[in-house]
């Protein structure tokens, strides 16, 4: 029924975008003015075939489609341009083409195309991942990469992940004891909340656990629709809005859970262990700060914490443990490295990873076929030369992740097959290497490529180790469906459940791990 409704939602979605855009077609076109050209391009990348006027709007429910972007890429090369009425768009779809955007011109895409709603914390003016590229995105990019996701406070925090491991997988235990089937992304989605929860505010996610897990898929709902929002933009003036009034709700929503947060580490300082809205208010109270950041900055930035860290990393493990159900030699073969490396009488933990290299391989090639953010859009900032093309001014530029990290010609006839192996082959890396260009962009790349790339490995990495190590996973069909649903974030159209059966020789394992949860509800209690 999800599914359904979800294709219907969309079905109804692209007829309302075709039948606003027949109705505004005139409006546009008496009343906005053509601006004036800076810059004439000599040799603009190839194109469909466009209508006039509105050029190629026609596709406009195809635009944030990763794959039918693939296909006009197939016809008309790695690099393309489409136009909307006067919005010129540009699709990268090869490594080659990435590497001249995110190397040779990277300053120059730095900035993202906005999707703004005024006076709102969510998707508003205030965000550090869509700022503009200037003095704000550069304090907060050296601040949380030094000091919030950094190595130095992802040590410190390393054993609030770890009672948040222990506690997954204790669930894990119960769910098994009754024969219960799971969601996994549901799990995981409540793994990387609380991570991020108690990272970010320093206590448990005790009773409002719930209520942020809400107030993010409800965002991430409102994300799917931003782009119609956007084109609706001219007409705010007249009253015709998508879902602003909606993104305002959650907004006033999650303003008030964080003002409540702030007011208690501004009434409680000098902490000894600083979590990262400690960090943050000292920027904040810092009158001598290279950028003096507001409030409502501060609760973007931690909305967007939220939103990306969450649901990213619950759609990136249900895709990886669906192909290893799939693979059983892959999923057997990863057990055996881990019971080599970790034993079966500790939980698999993050100091053992750079000893467990097919498990990175694991994670790396379900985030290579399954790219939680498969679209990446950026912005032309001045006219310039991309493969030999003319790219104008505030150009739109979509890089298709997905198309990329599925490419033959950089990975091979097998690049649409499930093989970690592909990670181990190459002595150097596989990541960026400049004689392949940038063919693995998972996390992007450049500039503005994630900040908390390293932080989301250890999500994945422990989480898929432990559930692999410690269980077993039985489904009722013979294969988990691995059909996706097209949009700008990656999204099974069937999300399946399984039931996780506990390996005999791990019982008392997560007994003592269930006795040391136990123990830690009481004490934080």
């Amino acid at each position: 029924m999800m599914v359904a409704s979800s294709i219907f939602e969309l079905q109804y979605i692209s007829m309302f975008v075709l039948i606003w855009l027949i109705s505004v077609l005139i409006f546009f076109t008496l009343f906005f003015k053509k601006p004036k050209e800076s810059f004439r391009p000599v040799r603009l990348p190839p194109s469909p075939p466009s209508l006039p006027i509105i050029g190629h709007l026609h596709l406009l429910p195809y635009i944030a489609s990763h794959k039918s972007l693939q296909k006009l890429s197939s016809r008309h090369g790695p690099i393309l341009s489409i136009h909307a009425f006067k919005m010129p768009i540009v699709v990268v779809s090869s490594a080659s083409v990435a590497y001249d955007v995110y190397r040779t011109q990277d300053v120059n895409f730095s900035s993202r195309h906005p999707f703004a709603i005024e006076n709102s914390i969510v998707f508003g003016p205030y965000g550090f991942i869509t700022a503009p590229y200037g003095d704000y995105w550069r304090f907060m990019k050296k601040m949380v990469m030094a000091e919030m996701l950094g190595q130095l406070h992802l040590e410190r925090s390393r054993h609030l992940r770890g009672e948040e491991l222990k506690k997954f997988c204790v669930n894990l235990l119960d769910k098994a004891k009754r024969d219960e089937p799971i969601r996994v992304s549901e799990e995981m989605m409540k793994l990387t909340s609380n991570n991020i929860w108690r990272m970010t505010v320093g206590n448990r996610f005790s009773e409002e656990g719930g209520r942020v897990r809400e107030l993010v898929s409800r965002s991430l709902d409102m994300s799917k629709k931003l782009i119609i929002e956007n084109a609706l933009r001219p007409l705010r003036r007249f009253g015709i809005s998508f879902c602003e009034n909606q993104i305002l709700d959650i907004s006033r929503r999650f303003d008030e859970l964080l003002e409540k947060y702030l007011r208690d580490h501004e009434e409680n300082p000098n902490r000894e262990d600083k979590d990262m809205m400690d960090i943050v208010l000292e920027a904040y109270h810092d009158e001598n700060a290279e950028y003096k950041i507001s409030r409502n900055q501060i609760k973007a930035f931690l909305v967007e914490l939220f939103i990306g860290g969450t649901d990213t990393s619950a759609q990136a493990t249900q895709w990886t443990m669906g192909e290893l159900i799939n693979h059983p030699n892959i999923f057997k073969k990863l057990r055996e490295e881990i019971d080599s490396v970790v034993g079966k009488t500790r939980l698999v933990q993050e100091t053992d990873l750079p000893k467990l290299p097919y498990l990175q391989a694991v994670v790396k090639e379900g985030l290579r076929l399954h790219p939680p953010a498969n679209l990446s859009i950026r912005r032309c900032g001045k006219p310039c030369k991309v493969s030999g093309y003319d790219v104008p001014e505030n150009t739109m530029l979509v890089v298709n992740s997905y198309a990329i990290m599925r490419d033959p010609s950089s990975w091979g006839q097998d690049s649409d097959q499930f093989r970690p192996e592909r990670f181990l082959e190459s002595p150097k890396g596989i990541e960026g290497s400049r004689e392949e260009g940038l063919k693995y962009l998972a996390f992007g790349s450049g500039r503005r490529a994630c900040p908390g790339s390293n932080l989301a490995y250890l999500f994945l990495d422990t989480a898929i180790g432990a559930m692999v190590q410690c269980f077993d996973w039985k489904m009722d069909a013979e294969k988990v469906d691995m059909e996706e649903v097209e949009g700008i974030t990656l999204t099974m159209a069937h999300p399946f459940s399984t039931t996780p059966v506990v390996r005999p020789e791990l019982i008392p394992l997560l007994a003592s791990s269930s006795s040391s949860t136990e123990q830690y509800r009481m004490n934080d209690q």
